[in-house]
């Protein structure tokens, strides 16, 4: 995390004690220096999923960020990409990025879309919302997507119980729901408040029809199930 390209303890500790929005664009110039920028080989094995499940004309990226997902995009559409954040300053790196991409500034829980859109992605940006806010989340990207368009997005397994990655997102957790208890205004992100059990039933209430497929690039646990799936609901 601490490159020369990317952001110093004291401008990580200075997002963190920021509103979620503020935060966002603070980080917005070295966030792609990140490890919260989603990697490469998830978009590629997205991108290489999605190509089954098309054609595609028009789609939409929810929290877009800077634009990493926008690619995964352009491969399947043949028609409008779109990009939604409400970020300021991360649409502008965005829009510096992928120039040809539209570019909307909103809430994703009020998008500002008729039903428009094929296809809806979303990367890494599930854990800003908490559980009671999801089912909002998904009825608005429902109400963006055309009859039979598709809502979908990467959703790695949990790490195993006691594993080294369990205890650190348990750690994170802790620590944003301690520094969420202290200080105001509150910075949602959360890890282990996504489970595919409960998204899929979110889903499934909003209107969609849920499947997912595994995505073979990153193997299989001990039991047989995939590492990471791609969520897919699409709307009746």
């Amino acid at each position: 995390m601490f490159t020369p390209q990317g952001p110093t303890l004291r401008e990580l500790t200075s997002q963190a004690l920021s509103s979620v929005e503020h935060g966002y664009d603070l980080l917005a110039p070295k966030f792609d220096a990140t490890p919260f920028r989603t990697p490469d080989r998830i978009l590629t094995a997205v991108a290489g999923a999605l190509e089954g499940l098309g054609p595609f004309e028009t789609g939409l990226d929810v929290c877009c960020g800077t634009g990493a997902g926008l690619p995964v995009l352009r491969s399947v559409c043949a028609g409008r990409v779109t990009g939604v954040d409400f970020s300021a300053n991360m649409l502008a790196e965005a829009g510096r990025r992928h120039p040809t991409a539209t570019l909307v500034r909103a809430d994703a829980l009020a998008l500002p879309f008729a039903p428009a859109f094929d296809l809806a992605v979303s990367f890494g940006a599930f854990g800003h919302f908490l559980p009671a806010a999801q089912s909002t989340l998904f009825a608005q990207v429902h109400a963006a997507l055309r009859p039979g368009g598709l809502l979908a997005f990467p959703l790695p397994a949990p790490p195993p119980v006691g594993s080294r990655a369990y205890w650190t997102l348990w750690a994170f957790d802790s620590a944003m729901r301690v520094r969420n208890a202290l200080w105001r205004p509150p910075f949602v992100m959360y890890y282990r408040t996504f489970r595919l059990t409960d998204v899929r039933a979110r889903l499934e209430e909003t209107g969609f029809e849920v499947t997912h497929l595994p995505l073979p690039a990153f193997g299989t646990r001990p039991d047989g199930s995939p590492h990471c799936r791609l969520v897919v609901a699409r709307k009746g």
